[in-house]
């Protein structure tokens, strides 16, 4: 029986042999196509100068190469990343000789592929072509939409910029004019709103925390709750800052929010009037009740922000808490959204020494590259034992200053994780009086944790209840609360506080009995 005669192609070049294992095969750019002819089998294949014999020890004839096989024009076994050249030497059955053609299909594809997909991504990036796209379908939606007052080229642009921003992440966002001013606003502790400090997560505005002493907190919304629509209109393609605008506005007009709990899993109304929002930065200063504290002396500190005034403001409360007596201090920083990142950085060092990292920023270009540390002047402190109170509404400045006191030994943390936001958002105005802010960086504390998505974690883990926040911030808004009221509402509400004084008094009966007669903390 004569074996069948099988045709190799490629480009320009073609390779007849015998082969025994009776495979038909017709190869085109990119095509394979084998038929099985007969079953002989050959004993081994020898390839020499560009001509091939098979053998087979009942003496058939064999084939040879008639022409050697050449491949496209600028295409080089060197280039193969499969390693063809050495299979090429090496083929001793005659198995090899159509693997060999089915290998160097693949990889020539497989280089054709790649060219392919670095062409793509340099026409991605070819920023002159992307342009011209997208002034391309500016100009066909002004010539052809159907309503033209919609087609403005200030209107049109202007949602191009939303939309560009808040693709990138829930903290990137364009700003106009009215928008800029607001935020500028904010830093300065004074606006027009409900008191909400709200985040994109999951698709929908969610209540990072309601600041105290304005309408949201006296309402007992809380951090995590979800809005669901806004005056009626359903939150569910509405960008972030479109939500803001809403929450914001003129003082003295209503505003209703449809919220979900996701705790409770409770969906509940709040009709809410805006009010003028003076967010005080240090609340609550003071010494805490002896029936609470024992024989030592512990203060209690609430940061509600981190904005221009707040290291100040927490200088002059502790020098007047140290007046009185101060042996410890819990700073409180639950429900505190963060602030201006030189403030939290501030008030870090009132409590660490001079030239302290506190904070680093790593970015993808060299100039956010950044370490943050306390100045070389301050007024110095004595070391007190510190205790920090934390929760899921702690995020951002508050978020840096916990890790960095946690780090550094400096304070021991109470309560639960705090929310994980920890990227740095650059501002940048724009000739019009508009602006963008987008991620440039993640923050890391000085034991380089990532705070962004993974938040701080306390040492003394101490859940709540929402029965008791709600009680807490209720008792937090009220006016005129006696002594004894809140001594009461901190024994029966409030279990981190308790556990914060708990510790602070370990903390000191321990440097008691082991400081050197005549040290020990005065009683």
């Amino acid at each position: 029986m004569k074996p069948e005669s099988s045709s190799l192609k490629w480009a320009s070049g073609e390779m007849t042999f015998d082969v025994f294992l009776g495979h038909r095969l017709v190869f085109g750019v990119g095509s394979l196509r084998g038929e099985t002819a007969c079953p002989w089998q050959t004993k081994r294949y020898r390839q020499e100068n560009g001509r091939g014999q098979l053998h087979h020890k009942s003496g058939f004839r064999s084939g040879k190469v008639r022409q050697p096989l050449r491949v496209a024009k600028n295409f080089r076994m060197s280039d193969c990343p499969i390693g063809l050249p050495m299979l090429a030497r090496n083929m001793k059955h005659p198995i090899a000789a159509p693997l060999l053609a089915c290998l160097l299909v693949f990889g020539v594809l497989s280089c054709v592929r790649a060219q392919d997909e670095q062409a793509a991504k340099d026409q991605n990036d070819n920023g002159y072509a992307q342009i011209s796209i997208f002034a391309k379908a500016i100009q066909l939606i002004r010539q052809d939409y159907v309503d033209g007052k919609k087609t403005s080229y200030h209107d049109l642009i202007t949602a191009a910029l939303k939309g560009m921003l808040s693709s990138l992440d829930p903290h990137s966002q364009f700003m106009d004019p009215n928008d800029f001013r607001d935020m500028q606003d904010d830093t300065r502790s004074r606006f027009n709103g409900l008191g909400i400090e709200v985040w994109m997560k999951n698709g929908l505005p969610t209540v990072v925390t309601a600041m105290e002493d304005t309408p949201a907190a006296k309402a007992g919304i809380l951090s995590g709750d979800q809005i669901l629509k806004i005056n009626g209109a359903s939150t569910e393609r509405m960008d972030l800052q479109d939500a803001i605008n809403i929450l914001r506005g003129p003082a003295g007009r209503n505003v209703t929010l449809t919220l979900l709990r996701p705790s409770t899993k409770e969906i509940k109304d709040y009709t809410l009037e805006r009010t003028e929002i003076k967010v005080q930065s240090v609340k609550g200063a003071r010494l805490l009740d002896a029936e609470l504290t024992g024989p030592f002396q512990i203060a209690y500190i609430r940061l509600i922000q981190f904005n221009e005034p707040t290291a100040e403001e927490l200088s002059k409360a502790l020098d007047e808490l140290q007046k009185q007596g101060m042996q410890a201090l819990i700073l409180d920083l639950r429900n505190n959204p963060g602030g201006l990142l030189n403030s939290a950085v501030d008030v870090c060092a009132q409590f660490l020494p001079p030239n302290t990292k506190v904070v680093s920023t790593q970015g993808r270009v060299a100039s956010q590259q950044h370490d943050y540390s306390t100045s070389g002047a301050r007024k110095e402190r004595p070391p007190f034992p510190m205790a920090l109170l934390i929760n899921e509404g702690s995020a951002s400045g508050a978020e840096i200053v916990s890790g960095a006191l946690k780090d550094l030994h400096r304070a021991i943390l109470v309560g639960e994780t705090t929310f994980g936001k920890g990227s740095v958002q650059n501002v940048m105005q724009l000739p019009d009086g508009s602006a963008v802010r987008f991620t440039t960086a993640k923050y890391y504390t000085p034991s380089k944790q990532v705070i962004q998505g993974n938040g701080v974690t306390p040492n003394i883990r101490v859940p709540m209840t929402a029965e008791q926040e709600r009680a807490l911030f209720t008792f937090r808004n009220a006016d005129n609360v006696k002594p004894d009221e809140e001594k009461n509402i901190i024994k029966a509400k409030d279990p981190q506080t308790l556990r914060a004084i708990d510790a602070l008094k370990g903390v000191m009966i321990y440097a008691q009995q082991n400081a050197p007669r005549g040290e020990a903390v005065k009683k």
